[in-house]
């Protein structure tokens, strides 16, 4: 089976002069590189790493201590930096990392692994056991305030990106830019190893660079200069990515020129946004997928595409639709959550409901629970903030709508008397939430939920019919149709 390292060194021997990775700072060949990976690997194995946490900004030194971990047999431990200050240390503790390159953490000692980069070691007598073979910890959201680690091995990896390859080798896709964070493994794996086994060129600029501030704010301008600057072949975006770029086309239409082809997935895409997508010229095409089946089950690609279905699985994937309705994918399943028992290859049950059409593209019609997933593609789990908010002394209800949006809106109850203090509160609970999770607008709906019947017999909201409710409201605060 072709590996990674093998396209390398084939790129290294036929386009050693072709541009493999470039940043702000630096340009890395195709000659240069696995040499670099090799050197790296070196360092890292004598050093006695075995876990290396990863929390750098986008760039080559991301892209070559990930790397280099694959190639030492290393267990990657990518650091999201979205991640409040609490998932953070979660992940830091639950993965067993012994050593953290980054920004420094609490009881940790500083160490080098080579010249410019600054480490950090601890001692980690007793890590946490993980399923045999696992090369990479890749951390949820977090639908909860624990997010869960997935546990990926490194042929699950390259069998994906060797699927996705075949699925779009039609485009001529040469250079591709970094969007979002590498530490989502989606980028991981279409926006690093993909360009690298195409003989293409990964451009990876810092999130700053691109206009991100956080995990769900970017400056518009500043992704439209990114844009203009690196002239990208292909991009990966998640929904509120999507919209920003039809906003900026529609206002500079040159902007598309370079564009190839840009995936879209991470969340629900409304068919309305990809038909204007494509009116101004965006070749975008929607696609799906979840950590646990190595980020990508599903992907509509020029001349494999069908409007409202996120595509056809990949080849070496299996869907089928249980009897309730869930999609469950066999073929590509994690070797297992950190902590929990292995998951033995068998079918992953996605918790979304679709169905495959007579050609065989997966469309899908909703989630079994009621995790949302924002338009920046990131879940949580509106029970959890709503029980957050409990801590609130002028908050008797609140409910949170966030499921495709690009802001969360929170629809509030106040105790009698204390209206004044929300504002002060509500900035409170925010600062124990990560962003993506945060209250950005509210409303105090007049008639209350009860009173027009959007709460059950037993007080929980009936979420479809809230939605559908304040529809009007959702979209002045967001500017997006629910």
């Amino acid at each position: 089976m072709t590996d990674l390292w093998t396209r390398l060194a084939e790129h290294a021997r036929h386009r050693g002069d072709a541009t493999a990775l470039l940043d702000k700072d630096r340009r890395l060949g195709y000659r240069e590189l696995p040499g670099r990976i090799e050197t790296l690997a070196e360092a890292l194995a004598r050093s006695g790493t075995r876990r290396l946490a990863l929390a750098l900004d986008n760039g080559i030194d991301w892209a070559l201590l990930d790397l280099a971990c694959a190639r030492a047999g290393l267990v990657a431990v990518p650091v999201p930096g979205f991640f409040s200050d609490q998932q953070r240390q979660w992940l830091l503790d639950s993965s067993g990392a012994d050593t953290l390159i980054g920004p420094p953490a609490e009881g940790w000692q500083p160490w080098s692994p080579a010249p410019g980069l600054t480490g950090w070691r601890r001692p980690c007598p007793k890590p946490p056991a993980l399923p045999a073979g696992t090369a990479r910890i890749t951390y949820t959201s977090g639908t909860t305030g624990q997010p869960k680690g997935v546990c990926l091995s490194l042929v699950q990896q390259f069998t994906t990106v060797r699927a996705l390859a075949e699925r779009l080798a039609a485009p001529g896709l040469a250079r591709h830019m970094t969007l979002l964070p590498l530490a989502t493994l989606l980028e991981n794996l279409a926006g690093l190893y993909l360009p690298l086994w195409l003989g293409a060129t990964a451009c990876l600029p810092g999130l700053a660079e691109v206009g991100f501030a956080g995990s769900s704010r970017l400056d518009p301008a500043r992704l439209a200069q990114a844009i203009r600057h690196w002239r990208p072949h292909s991009l990966v975006l998640v929904p509120e990515l999507l919209r920003l770029l039809v906003g900026l086309c529609t206002r500079q239409p040159d902007l598309v020129s370079s564009l190839r082809l840009v995936a879209v997935g991470g969340g629900r895409v409304a068919p309305r946004l990809l038909q204007q997508a494509r009116r101004l010229g965006i070749p975008a095409y929607e696609g799906y997928g979840l950590s646990e089946c190595g980020s990508v089950v599903a992907l509509n690609a020029p001349g494999r595409d069908k409007a409202g279905t996120v595509g056809r699985p990949l080849d070496h994937l299996r869907v089928r639709i249980a009897d309730d309705g869930e999609i469950h994918v066999h073929g590509g399943a994690m070797l297992g959550y950190l902590g929990a028992p292995p998951t033995a290859g068998g079918d992953i049950a996605t918790g979304d409901l679709g169905r495959l059409d007579d050609d065989g593209f997966l469309l899908l019609t909703g989630r079994k629970k009621n995790v949302q997933i924002t338009a920046f593609g990131r879940n949580f789990s509106p029970e959890w903030v709503e029980a957050e908010a409990q801590g609130c002394p002028a908050i008797d209800q609140l409910v949170i709508i966030g499921d495709g949006l690009p802001a969360n809106v929170a629809l509030i109850r106040p105790a009698a008397g204390r209206e004044d203090e929300l504002a002060g509160q509500i900035a409170d609970l925010n600062r124990r939430l990560p962003d993506y999770a945060r209250i950005h607008h509210w409303l105090v709906p007049s008639p209350s939920l009860a009173a027009r019947g959007l709460l059950t017999a037993n007080g929980r909201p009936r979420r479809d019919a809230i939605r559908q409710a304040f529809a009007d409201h959702l979209h002045r605060l967001t500017g997006v149709s629910p």
